[in-house]
């Protein structure tokens, strides 16, 4: 039996939860998982449901079924297989920690993604993606050639239908043009608990202040530095005693987990725009399980 779920944004009002209820109801739809918000602060009512089609319902029927509720709620509302997995790309560049980290998450299935390419500007793990059957393209930057290499990213995005890059350290700042052409489709890891310790040697300006947590921050990618949505956060605890070579080899662990965790948010469609913050919704019961235990 196909999983399918819904996702949709509307303005806040009465009756939007029933009126999908009854839809799907009425269509042989049964509800296995649901999750709902109301942004006081934006007005906008945001809702994620899992279902399962028991009288095998195809998606293009149930979208077509439902335009006329959606129009009604000025709905912007989107129904998915649940098995179909997203096609990424990676970018990094000499900390490969994150991109191992994701190879080794996708290699046994606990990451409902394709990786269908890596990008780097070095050549450092050329041979560990190869060794995984993932293509791997090699596009030098500089300060020189910035526009070409971008334009060269872009069109391995394009031939391989990537739908998301994730930046697994990543450490060239993307341009205006390229942030607003995949804008809510680029994950970053920031190695810092943003807002704090914004931009590079974030690990330095923690230690100089002395602080007694250090964290990671994964967010969308904006035309603004480190200033774009956050999806998912998590910290470690230091003290004095430690230096600052120390905070960089703690905030591994930490960055990669929390990569993965937004990354795992995005793929199953938990992650909803509301302004310049975001709505994570919980993960659905089963959706953490993997293909293969290791």
């Amino acid at each position: 039996m196909s999983k399918y779920c819904l996702t949709v944004t509307c303005p806040s009002q009465r009756g939007i939860v029933a009126a999908i209820a009854s839809y799907l109801s009425e269509t042989g739809c049964n509800i296995t998982d649901s999750a709902q918000f109301d942004a006081v602060d934006t007005g906008r009512f945001f809702m994620r449901i899992s279902f399962t089609s028991e009288t095998g319902a195809q998606l293009p029927a149930l979208e077509e079924g439902f335009a006329e509720t959606a129009k009604a709620f000025d709905m912007t509302a989107s129904f998915r297989d649940e098995s179909r997995k997203r096609k990424v790309i990676i970018m990094v560049s000499r900390f490969g920690h994150c991109l191992n980290d994701l190879l080794y998450r996708w290699h046994i299935g606990a990451l409902p993604i394709d990786i269908v390419g890596v990008i780097s500007n070095h050549m450092d793990y050329q041979k560990v993606v190869v060794n995984h059957d993932i293509p791997f393209h090699c596009i030098k930057v500089t300060k020189d050639n910035k526009q070409q290499a971008e334009a060269d990213q872009m069109r391995v995005v394009r031939e391989t239908g990537a739908e998301l890059i994730v930046l697994a350290r990543y450490m060239q700042v993307l341009s205006d043009e390229m942030c607003r052409e995949m804008s809510g489709r680029i994950i970053n890891i920031h190695h810092s608990f943003l807002p704090s310790f914004k931009g590079a040697n974030p690990y330095k300006q923690a230690f100089e202040r002395g602080v007694k947590l250090i964290g990671a921050t994964s967010h969308y990618v904006t035309a603004e530095l480190d200033e774009g949505p956050i999806i998912e956060q998590d910290t470690v605890r230091v003290t004095h005693a430690q230096s600052a070579q120390d905070y960089v080899s703690l905030g591994r662990d930490v960055e990669a987990s929390v990569l993965a965790r937004a990354i795992h948010a995005h793929a199953n469609h938990r992650v909803f725009l509301n302004g310049n913050k975001t709505v994570v919704f919980p993960a659905s019961p089963g959706s953490y399980s993997s293909e293969r235990m290791g």
